[in-house]
């Protein structure tokens, strides 16, 4: 691709030539139908603007040393997002329509799929929407399926560096038996006012503290936190944590390292005993954890003193986008080669 500067890409949405779409209608899903629109046509009283039913997902496809290009995981992304329509009582999309979908839109934009050593990636996005017309709160009958890509740089624009972030006690992400499990817009809209608080003093994202006690760690912004202590891999349990395929990704590799795994609640001031801290997902994949400031009980929690990432999520990462890059051996087969 010319004009476009991989090595500086934003997180952001860049247009592409190509996205695909497939429609659930009388109680069936239809074909495939590919579409270089980058708009939707839409009723007014569809349940996806006025009911939150919608739901997405975050994939990433990455040109490997090899020039193959791989996907991460893709089976795992189907599944959550089977979970997710459950979750807000929409038509399932079946795992292999979602996974020949997003094959497609891949293979349909080969141009836009980041070159190796860049540190870019193609990021995939799958949505569903309800599409049907309701004005009281029922699910809809209809629904659409689609998935977009677009080339993108790190998450977080410190990429594989250390980051601050700010302890939040005014609001909450989600409920404990709320929608926090599944990837549904409503989370991220609920997000977004401590999000944006927190960037305002200058941190890179917030942790979210449990919405019953406020003394559990649940999540950092949108993605899973881990710590490290005594050669042990330790993250959150809870009912309102999102299930990150990354942090999947990692409990399996920090074991293969030969550490510990504990998923556990993880109360805030055990901060005070990590090693090292980290936030998880596929679009940051790890951002290290510098310094967690809870200003309402005035502490302040800090890592990688040396200002560089500590020597376990260092590994971790390597490992990882080793993986997803075609230079470490694949043994879970979580990648697939589209090309």
């Amino acid at each position: 691709m010319e004009n476009i500067d991989w090595k500086s890409l934003p997180f952001g949405y860049l247009k592409t030539d190509y996205n695909i779409r497939c429609y659930y209608r009388d109680g069936k899903w239809g074909e495939l139908e590919i579409s270089s629109s980058e708009y939707i046509d839409m009723h007014i009283a569809a349940t996806c603007l006025h009911y939150g039913q919608e739901a997405f997902e975050g994939m990433k496809a990455f040109r490997g040393a090899d020039n193959k290009i791989r996907v991460f995981r893709c089976p795992d992304n189907a599944k959550r997002m089977e979970t997710s329509a459950e979750g807000v009582v929409m038509a399932k999309v079946p795992h292999d329509l979602f996974h020949e979908a997003v094959i497609k839109t891949i293979k349909m934009n080969l141009r836009f799929v980041p070159p190796y050593g860049t540190g870019a990636s193609l990021y995939i996005r799958p949505l569903l929407v309800g599409t049907g017309a309701q004005v009281g709160v029922n699910p809809a009958s209809e629904y659409l399926f689609m998935v977009f890509v677009t080339p993108v740089g790190p998450y977080f624009k410190e990429g594989f560096n250390p980051v601050e972030m700010l302890v939040c006690r005014d609001h909450d992400r989600a409920a404990p038996l709320g929608t926090g499990h599944i990837k549904v817009g409503g989370n991220y809209a609920a997000s977004l006012i401590s999000i944006v608080h927190g960037h305002n003093k200058g941190f890179s994202s917030i942790i979210y503290l449990d919405a019953r006690e406020k003394k559990y760690i649940d999540e950092c912004g949108p993605a899973n936190f881990f710590g490290i202590k005594d050669n042990t891999y330790i993250t959150p349990s809870s009912t309102s944590i999102l299930p990150s395929i990354t942090n999947k990704s990692l409990m399996v590799l920090a074991e293969d390292m030969g550490m510990k795994v504990e998923r556990r609640p993880v109360e805030v001031t055990e901060l005070d005993s990590f090693e090292e801290a980290g936030a998880c997902g596929t679009a940051a994949v790890i951002s290290p954890i510098k310094k967690v400031v809870d200003w309402q009980v005035n502490k302040v929690y800090e890592f990688c003193k040396d200002g560089k990432p500590g020597p376990v999520s260092v590994k971790l990462y390597n490992k990882l986008t080793g993986i997803q890059l075609g230079t470490e051996p694949d043994k879970w087969g979580w990648t697939e080669i589209v090309e």
